[in-house]
């Protein structure tokens, strides 16, 4: 995706926080228009439709999750370290707010309704996640510091739910702390028993 301009990153963060909020349903144009400050026109000029600024939205999430995977690839070679700082990132994202949900998980929730265009993008950004994760998950069994009971791939989809799932834990309760009860908790599992 091209440089976006200052306005262009204004109207997505905001889509995004009003998204997190309501879901894809729960904001218009006149929404982000009030909170950033400019006309809807303006915001028409940068997104046409309400399809192409979230589906915007969702590519710049996935790159932004592509990029720091793999920062911390390389700034970490151990798999567990490397899950265990994942888990880390969204903790403390959850607990000051920065980032208190992935809004892929949020949107996948409401897949029925999303526009193609847009659910493409959130499957792609669920696919790239689930690789990952069991490619982290396969090397860990190959060094003998992960265990685990499935397939990488099955394994990586029950971390990536769990995960997902103790955000939504964290946000039915109001408790950050529950967030990381339940990843620890999953994480805990992998490790190999000497």
């Amino acid at each position: 995706m091209n440089k976006l301009s200052n306005t262009a990153e204004q109207i997505l963060s905001c889509a995004r926080t009003l998204i997190v909020a309501g879901g894809y349903n729960g904001f218009s144009y006149a929404d982000i228009a009030d909170v950033v400050g400019i006309r809807k026109a303006s915001i028409h000029h940068h997104f046409p439709n309400k399809v192409d600024l979230v589906r915007a939205l969702v590519v710049l999430h996935r790159q932004a999750t592509e990029e720091g995977i793999a920062k911390l690839q390389q700034a970490i070679a151990d798999p567990v370290e490397q899950l265990r700082a994942y888990v880390q990132y969204w903790a403390k994202c959850i607990e000051d707010m920065s980032a208190p949900f992935c809004v892929c998980a949020l949107l996948a929730g409401e897949l029925p309704i999303l526009p193609e265009e847009v659910a493409v993008e959130v499957r792609s950004y669920f696919r790239f996640l689930s690789a990952w994760m069991a490619s982290v998950l396969e090397r860990g069994m190959q060094h003998g510091t992960i265990q685990r009971m499935y397939a990488p791939h099955t394994e990586a989809e029950i971390f990536m739910a769990t995960i997902h799932g103790a955000m939504l834990s964290a946000r039915a309760y109001g408790d950050a702390t529950m967030f990381g009860t339940i990843a620890n908790s999953q994480l805990s599992r992998y490790l190999a028993r000497p």
